[in-house]
């Protein structure tokens, strides 16, 4: 990727939260090895996750990675 170009990292983890039964930051933190505050920062797209975080995630929730997290160009 050239220097110029820009790409963002969006995710539905809220979304799929709530479609979860509700589950709370801390309860997806403590299911995915993290802390609650990880979980804020990603949802708020201040923090970029590892790929083993990404996996985890979607994992937690079932669902591919692609569904949890978009880059958008």
């Amino acid at each position: 990727m050239a220097s110029e170009e820009r790409a963002n990292l969006t995710n539905q983890i809220r979304k799929y939260r709530f479609g979860n039964n509700e589950m709370t930051q801390q309860e997806l933190a403590s299911q995915v090895g993290v802390t609650r505050q990880t979980i804020i920062a990603l949802e708020a797209g201040k923090y970029f996750p590892s790929l083993l975080l990404a996996l985890r995630i979607s994992r937690a929730f079932a669902v591919s990675v692609e569904e949890v997290f978009q880059l958008e160009e």
